[in-house]
Order: C-alpha cells, then structure tokens, then sequence
C-alpha cells in the first residue's frame, strides 16, 4: 500500500472514566507519592495580590441529581485583567485551577481572587469572569462554559459575550449568586429547563 493510499480515521471519543481522576487528580484518588500536591489544586498563596473569594458550588445532571465524578478546570484573569499566561503575575498568581466534586455530595469549592475586567476588541472590556471547564463520566467532550459575578451589574450588562446569549434570560445561568463575606454560589446544570450556557470553543 502506497503512502498516497493510506486513510487516517478519526479515533471515537468515549467518555471520562475513573482514570481522569486518577491522571489528574491522583493525591484527590487517593494516590501518593506522584506530587507534593495536585496539580492545580492551589491558585493563590500570601503573595497574590487581590480580593480573595471562594465559590462552591454542585454539578447536576438532567434529572437534576448531583453528579458526584466531575473535574472541574478554572481559568481566569488576575485581578488586574491579565491572564499569567500572556503577562506573567510578580505574585505567583497561576490563573488555573483543578478541582474534583466530593464524591458524596457533588459539590466543589475553589478558592482564587476575584478577576478583573478582561480587555475584549475596539477599547471594549469583558466583565469580570471566570471560565471553567467540566468533565464527568457520560460526556464526551469536556463542557467550556463561564461564571460572572452577581454584584458585577453594569459590567454584566455590557458584557459583550453576555449580551449575545438568545435568549437572553438563559445569561442568568452564568451569574453565580453573592453569598456574602467573599463567598459566591454557583450551580452548574448540564441538561434540562436549568441548563447552564456552555460554549462551543
């Protein structure tokens, strides 16, 4: 056979199994000895600069039923609006976090800084956000979708990525709720009436 002749398929994707919490997570698998912690598993320490907050939170499925396997990915801008990535923090702030759900409860809980704005196009600014990515068994590819801050009200409402949701009352699943005391809630749906935006990146 010919190199001309050979045809390449495409793998089929399968869902997440119980080794992503055991590559990625393996001190939360209960697994030691591989890293002194889990990668990701700590965002800020005493140099970072910024408001510290912490958002929990709980995966549901469509039934609504906690989904208790999930890996949460957090990527975010620091508090001055620059990603660590593109423009390296002096505070050692990472801009990316890891998390597993409780794997009773379904619930999560990341502790970071609040974001600044983000610099979008033509001079225009993002609201403060934060983007996370979501992996469980059952799906197939991993969910990208953003949480915005419920005291952010005019940034909100000039978000440029807010504002193009249709309909726009679905944005309201991207607000996570001031609980006070720098402690946000924010519930992600994966199907059903009170499904989360998530976006196709």
């Amino acid at each position: 056979m010919t190199g001309s002749e050979i045809k390449l398929q495409e793998s089929p994707s399968q869902t997440a199994g119980p080794y992503v919490h055991i590559g990625c997570l393996p001190i939360a698998s209960g697994i030691e000895g591989v890293y002194s912690e889990d990668p990701g598993s700590r965002m800020i320490n005493e140099a970072t600069k910024g408001e510290r907050i912490k958002i929990e939170g709980c995966v549901y499925d469509g039934e609504a039923v906690a989904v208790t396997d999930a890996i949460i990915e957090v990527w975010q801008a620091d508090s001055m609006g620059n990603y660590p990535v593109e423009k390296p923090s002096n505070d050692t702030f990472s801009g990316w976090g890891r998390v597993a759900c409780n794997q009773d409860s379904g619930e999560f809980e990341i502790e970071t800084i609040r974001p600044g704005a983000v610099a979008f196009d033509e001079g225009r600014l993002q609201a403060p956000h934060i983007t996370l990515w979501i992996v469980a068994r059952g799906i197939n590819v991993g969910l990208h979708t953003r949480l915005y801050f419920a005291d952010e009200d005019l940034a909100n409402a000039n978000d440029p990525v807010l504002s193009q949701i249709d309909p726009a009352s679905r944005a309201q699943t991207l607000i996570a709720e001031n609980r006070g005391a720098g402690c946000y809630r924010f519930e992600i749906y994966l199907q059903g009436d009170r499904e989360t935006v998530f976006f196709d990146i």
